[in-house]
C-alpha cells in the first residue's frame, strides 16, 4: 500500500494555484497600472482616431479668438466633419460676409489645427421659421419674403 500512497498528491486540492506570469503588473509599468485622467484621456483619443476630432473642436471653445470678436458674435461654428466645417450666421448679409472671408478663416484653421484639417468651410444662413403650419399660416400663401436679417 505504501507504494500507491506516494504516487497520490497530498494537497493539490488545498494548495493555492499559481497565477499565470502574464497576468502579474509586478514592479513595472503595465498597461493595467492606473493613470491620471489626462493620460488616460489621451490614450482613448488616440486609440479611436479621435485626435483632429477634438482638436477642431477645441477649436470651437477659441471661435471669438481666432476670427475676430466682431465677427464671432454674428456666427458660429456647428458642424465639423471630414474636413467640411459648417457655420451659422443670423442674418444673410453675414453669411455673404463669411462666405467671402471662407479662404482666409481655412488658411487660420489650419495654421491651429495643422495643413490639411479644413478642406471647405459650408456657410448657411438663419434658419427661417416654417410658415405652413400654426396660427399664422394661411392656406395657399407662401409666406412672407423676408431675408430674416
Amino acid at each position: 500500500m505504501r507504494g500507491f500512497a506516494s504516487l497520490r498528491p497530498r494537497y493539490e486540492a488545498s494548495r493555492p494555484r499559481r497565477v499565470k506570469a502574464t497576468e502579474l503588473s509586478g514592479a513595472h509599468p503595465d498597461a493595467r497600472d492606473p493613470m491620471v485622467l489626462g493620460a488616460a484621456v489621451e490614450r482613448l483619443v488616440t486609440d479611436n482616431g479621435w485626435a483632429a476630432d477634438v482638436a477642431v473642436h477645441a477649436v470651437f471653445g477659441r471661435w471669438p479668438q481666432i476670427v475676430g470678436s466682431e465677427v464671432a458674435e454674428h456666427c458660429r461654428p456647428e458642424s465639423y466633419r471630414d474636413g467640411h466645417l459648417t457655420i451659422r450666421t443670423d442674418s444673410t448679409a453675414w453669411a455673404t460676409q463669411l462666405r467671402l472671408l471662407a479662404p482666409t478663416v481655412v488658411r487660420r484653421m489650419n495654421a491651429e489645427l495643422g495643413d490639411g484639417t479644413v478642406l471647405r468651410i459650408d456657410v448657411q444662413g438663419p434658419e427661417a421659421p416654417s410658415w405652413r403650419r400654426g396660427r399664422r399660416s394661411v392656406r395657399g400663401a407662401r409666406g412672407p419674403r423676408d431675408t430674416y436679417g
